[in-house]
């Protein structure tokens, strides 16, 4: 009734039983290695991935020298894809376009004729619109591939044969760069000066055990190798120490921070402009300038009034400053900060190391690895013209024999049915000879022609034995190499429009850190308002009123002052801890604001003692309850994190009670026990951290108040009433004593509460 489901008897025959995780693994390394291999990493021999040596091949193929016409794209990408390369179009057609763009290469390998795209971002036009030919440096990278330099393979369909690797006449790895991403690695390699390159493989031909130092250009040794650092397409300047440069080729890993070109144009009336020329490498300059009026709009630029693009052929941007008074420096540090003015061009030489390691090589190793290919290459070529000399100096033989013996030479031909084996017996030819003989045409038998044979015998016998000579002596291969290089060197060499270097190296100017960052922030007024309990906000304006401030429930004002949000706020707590706050990080005044517990690692049994505005020119008296203190510095108080800064050590139950700031040459301190004491400030110490010394001495209680004033002016104070007294130098002269001392009660008319304010 019903059909079995299971197959017929034998039906499992070709199913395998296997082990999921075995099978991933399998197929996931193939994946990986065919991604490194195949398509992401350059090889170090010419520089080139699979997808643009396949590029030239179809280009070389189709005829398109540097010095032909140009051909449709479209006619080039559609060789690539049918014959060699076996992927999609637009990804092919991308490859090319990159090759062609000079902002994107440093010495082109592709001729465009059309719109290959742009620095703004733009892409090129479709391919059956645009037109390529090879550059010269393409021509270099081709150069003797018909001599046997290179080994071919068959392509993916084993019809046509490609090259494994190009000849590489020109340092290709190393002057255009590199980068991809493959599985589990990565390769980023920047553009570089061909004369520089050229110079440091002529000093390792003749040093071959030279190091990265050797290779980098000195100054103070300038006959060694002559390697700055990356010459990039689009210029800019590199900020980088020759220590970094070096560290960064000998690990084949670090970086570069490529800043944009810049210069001060006067706009007449002691105005200025700014006007950016170069920008850095891989940046797109619309989006640069989207960023830029971003930031602009943000208010995260208040010394910049406006940006425009007025480029042409040329980058041309405009920055207007917001007044004639703003420093350009300043101006331009906080742009580098924050926009792609400033980007850092990574470096990892990671590339297959003789077509088939992958790994992440040193500056000289790449070199080495360079020129050892070209010895190969040469050595191939030679062997390629010596197998082809022999080969025509049998012909000539074989002709020699014909002229001198031409009346028999004919005959056998005239009268044998088979002439070629007659001619091999009678005058002992070998089959070429007697082929070459038989292929000769009537109109070579001139008389001429012998003594044309014999100068081209001994010429190409002479030629033999030089390339016999070159073959046998190590020192001549590498004599040959070098020359073709110095060759290579004069074609671009710095004196040429594409050879002379355009990224140069300066140092960072060392802008004024505090300015940079007031720079950075919108110059507004505000009001910071603290709470009893802690709260903090920051309310626009500058709040004369504070009555009309609401807070939580059983909260209330702590205090209140003026200030703006470029101004640092130092915050100092019971517990004689500082915590610096930006005033334009404070949270807006909408609301309570927020706890300043969340904002800093402030403890829970601590309290906000007093806020006020830094002033780095300031010194303050800090003192504890139990009556010690010290002077110190304002700029000794600004904590860099959230953690705060120590300054007063009090241990439970004393705790940080006064914070003065140092005026006068005099100190007057008010204890609990309502007893004064007047003392010369320069008995007090100036500390960074510490407890302090005793300021006033008490059998119970502690400090009630402290001010400083100059002795000159005399001592004022204010009671509840608002009414203001004084005291004179004469009659301050009872309350005058050593610090520590116990001091005297208080004179009449001082307020109840103890405070020198009311």
């Amino acid at each position: 009734m019903g059909q079995s489901l299971l197959p017929p008897s034998g039906g499992d025959d070709h199913i395998l039983p296997v082990d999921l995780k075995a099978a991933l693994e399998e197929r996931y390394l193939a994946y990986a290695l065919s991604t490194i291999m195949h398509r992401a990493l350059p090889d170090v021999r010419d520089g080139l991935k699979p997808v643009h040596r396949r590029i030239i091949h179809a280009m070389s193929e189709l005829g398109l020298k540097s010095n032909s016409s140009f051909k449709k794209c479209a006619r080039i990408v559609g060789d690539v894809i049918g014959k060699f390369h076996p992927h999609g179009d637009q990804s092919v057609y991308d490859a090319l376009v990159r090759l062609a763009q000079d902002f994107s290469q440093r010495y082109p390998i592709v001729d465009g004729q059309g719109n290959f795209g742009n620095i703004d971002g733009d892409n090129a036009a479709a391919y059956r619109y645009t037109e390529a030919r090879m550059t010269d440096v393409a021509s270099l990278l081709l150069e003797g591939i018909e001599q046997d330099a290179v080994d071919f393979r068959p392509t993916y369909n084993e019809e046509d044969q490609e090259p494994v690797v190009l000849p590489g006449a020109f340092p290709n790895l190393l002057a255009n760069g590199a980068s991809g991403i493959a599985v589990g690695m990565a390769t980023s390699i920047p553009p570089h000066n061909a004369h520089e390159l050229c110079d440091a493989a002529l000093y390792l031909i003749k040093h071959p055990d030279a190091t990265v130092e050797d290779l980098i250009y000195d100054p103070a040794n300038p006959q060694k190798g002559g390697i700055e650092g990356p010459d990039l397409p689009t210029g800019g300047i590199i900020i980088e120490s020759r220590e970094s440069i070096i560290e960064s080729y000998k690990t084949g890993r670090g970086g570069f921070r490529v800043r944009a070109k810049w210069e001060r144009e006067d706009t007449g009336r002691g105005g200025y402009q700014i006007v950016i020329t170069e920008i850095p490498f891989q940046v797109q300059k619309s989006r640069l300038i989207e960023k830029i009026a971003e930031l602009l709009i943000a208010r995260k630029l208040p010394l910049l009034e406006d940006i425009r693009d007025e480029s042409a052929e040329d980058i041309r941007l405009v920055l207007e400053p917001k007044s004639r008074t703003v420093d350009p420096t300043i101006l331009m540090e906080s742009l580098f900060r924050l926009s792609e003015l400033e980007s850092r061009i990574p470096l990892n030489m990671n590339v297959l190391s003789m077509g088939r390691v992958p790994r992440v090589m040193a500056l000289n190793e790449v070199l080495t690895e360079w020129l050892a290919h070209r010895k190969e290459v040469l050595q191939r070529r030679s062997r390629f013209r010596l197998a082809a000399i022999d080969r025509r100096l049998e012909i000539l033989g074989g002709y020699l024999v014909a002229y001198l013996n031409l009346d028999e030479v004919i005959r056998i031909i005239r009268e044998e049915d088979e002439p070629k084996p007659a001619l091999m017996s009678r005058f002992t030819l070998s089959d070429l000879q007697a082929e070459s003989i038989l292929n000769m045409r009537l109109r070579s038998l001139r008389k001429l022609e012998e003594f044309e044979i014999r100068t081209e015998f001994e010429a190409l016998s002479s030629e033999k034995s030089d390339i016999e000579a070159l073959l046998a002596s190590d020192e001549k291969q590498w004599q040959t190499v070098a020359y073709e290089i110095s060759d290579v060197k004069k074609k671009f060499a710095k004196a040429t429009e594409i050879g002379k270097r355009r990224t140069l190296f300066s140092v960072a100017p060392t802008a004024d850190v505090e300015a940079l960052q007031q720079a950075m922030i919108e110059k507004e007024p505000i009001t910071v308002v603290i709470s009893e309990k802690g709260w903090i906000r920051a309310l626009k304006g500058h709040i004369s009123d504070t009555s009309t401030l609401q807070f939580k429930e059983g909260d209330a004002l702590k205090i209140a002052f003026p200030a703006s949000t470029t101004d640092r706020i130092l915050v100092v707590t019971t517990g004689g801890k500082v915590y610096t706050l930006g005033g334009d990080k404070l949270p807006g005044g909408r609301g309570h604001g927020e706890p300043l517990r969340i904002m800093v690692d402030m403890e829970n049994d601590q309290d906000v003692l007093t806020a006020f505005v830094h002033d780095a020119s300031r010194k303050l008296i800090v003192s504890s309850a139990a009556g010690n203190g010290f002077r110190i510095a304002e700029t000794e108080m600004v904590a860099n994190t959230r953690k705060g800064k120590q300054i007063m050590n009090v241990a439970m139950p004393d705790e940080t009670k006064l914070v003065v700031p140092v005026r006068g040459d005099h100190v007057a301190v008010v204890g609990e026990n309502r007893k004064l004491l007047v003392f010369p400030l320069d008995q007090l110490p100036e500390m960074t951290r510490g407890k302090g010394v005793r300021l006033q001495r008490y059998k119970d209680g502690g400090i009630s108040d402290m001010r400083c004033f100059a002795i000159a002016d005399g001592l004022t104070w204010s009671d509840s009433a608002g009414r203001s007294f004084v005291k004179n130098k004469d009659e301050l002269i009872e309350w005058m004593a050593d610090r520590a001392t116990a001091g005297r009660a208080v004179p009449k008319g001082f307020p109840r509460s103890g405070k020198f304010s009311g």
